[in-house]
C-alpha cells in the first residue's frame, strides 16, 4: 500500500513539474496552410444543354439525314487552389505568405441529373447511338469546366476564399501566442513564379 501512496506522489510531482515548465510559442505551419487550402474549395453547380450534330450521317446519295439532339444536364465544377504551391516564411512578427491563382480542380456532370428526357432528339434525325451520347456527354463535361476556368470572377473568389482561409488561421495562432501577425502575399502564376 505504501508503494503504490508513493508511485501515486511521484506521479503527481513529475505532472507538476512537467506543467511548469515554459511552452514554446507555436508558429503558424505551412502543413497546416496547405490543408487549409485542399479544403478551402468552392463549389459551382451549373445547369446547361449541349447540342450535338453530326451532317449527312445516315442515307444514301442526296437523301442523307444528320444527327442532331440535345442534352439537359446539371453539374458541379469545384474551383480552389493548388495547395502544394503555398509557402510560408516566418520572420518574428512578418509572415510572408505565397499564394496560387485558383483553378478547377474537379468537374462532373451530375449523372443523377440524366434520364430518357434529359435527350431531345430533332425531328427527322438519323438515329443516335450510344457513342453520340457518349460524345455528346463528353462535350458538356468540357464545356463546364472551360465555362469556369474562363471566369475570372468565379476564380478570384475562390482565390480569395482561400486567402480569408488562411489569415484566419494565421491570426489565431498569434491570439494563442500573444503575437499579433503581420501579413504580407505573395501570388504567384500557376507554375510557382511571382506575378505582380
Amino acid at each position: 500500500m505504501k508503494s503504490l501512496l508513493c508511485l501515486v506522489l511521484v506521479l503527481v510531482m513529475v505532472m507538476g513539474l512537467w506543467a511548469c515548465q515554459p511552452q514554446t510559442a507555436a508558429e503558424p505551419q505551412v502543413s497546416q496552410m496547405q490543408a487549409i487550402c485542399e479544403l478551402a474549395t468552392m463549389d459551382c453547380y451549373y445547369h446547361n444543354v449541349a447540342k450535338f450534330k453530326a451532317e449527312d450521317v445516315e442515307g444514301f446519295l442526296w437523301f442523307k439525314k444528320d444527327k442532331h439532339f440535345w442534352i439537359e444536364y446539371a453539374g458541379q465544377v469545384t474551383l480552389g487552389i493548388d495547395a502544394t504551391l503555398v509557402t510560408m516564411e516566418v520572420k518574428g512578427s512578418e509572415v510572408t505568405i505565397t499564394i496560387p491563382p485558383a483553378v478547377v480542380l474537379d468537374c462532373q456532370v451530375d449523372s443523377s441529373s440524366l434520364s430518357k428526357d434529359s435527350f431531345i432528339v430533332a425531328e427527322g434525325s438519323a438515329s443516335i447511338t450510344a457513342e453520340d451520347e457518349i460524345a455528346a456527354f463528353q462535350v458538356a463535361q468540357e464545356h463546364m469546366r472551360s465555362a469556369a476556368a474562363n471566369d475570372p470572377v468565379l476564380l478570384l473568389n475562390a482565390q480569395q476564399r482561400a486567402q480569408s482561409l488562411l489569415e484566419d488561421y494565421v491570426r489565431n495562432i498569434g491570439k494563442q501566442t500573444g503575437i499579433t501577425y503581420a501579413i504580407h502575399w505573395v501570388r504567384v502564376d500557376e507554375t510557382g513564379k511571382p506575378v505582380d
